[in-house]
């Protein structure tokens, strides 16, 4: 119980605190950062948008509509699918790229502060494996 309850405490202190400092320092939030690097990070800066919301862990309903916020600012569009008409791809913007490169010094100071630099390495491998499983056994059946 003590290890499942400072988990849930500390991630979402976690969460808050490198939501804040991109907030303040760049006027996005984490969601939307997580968003600009799993697009910087595909060929042509593109994905569908199915598949970001699984890579984002997050409902498809949910990315839909932090995407259409996203769009409005001018950080990314969105595209219709050439080879599926009902597929709609994610593509990240100039303007988000570069909001993604201002931002990105701070989001990595930020996870090497209060994570990274927390933990031996030793620690970080262990970290990695149990989060691995989590994430495998989630993807699967969930049960």
């Amino acid at each position: 119980m003590r290890a499942w309850r400072a988990y849930i405490v500390a991630s979402h202190m976690l969460e808050y605190r490198l939501h804040r400092e991109l907030q303040e320092g760049h006027g996005i939030s984490h969601a939307d950062y997580e968003i600009l690097v799993r697009l910087s990070e595909q060929p042509g800066h593109q994905m569908r948008m199915s598949q970001l919301a699984v890579d984002v862990a997050s409902s498809k309903s949910r990315v839909s509509h932090q995407v259409a916020r996203m769009e409005a600012a001018g950080l990314l569009r969105r595209i219709g699918c050439p080879s599926d008409g009902r597929g709609v791809f994610a593509v990240l913007t100039e303007k988000g790229f570069d909001q993604l490169k201002q931002a990105a010094p701070t989001h990595v100071e930020g996870v090497r502060r209060h994570f990274v630099d927390l933990l031996s390495r030793e620690e970080q491998e262990v970290l990695a494996r149990v989060f691995d499983r989590v994430i495998t056994h989630l993807h699967g059946d969930g049960d």
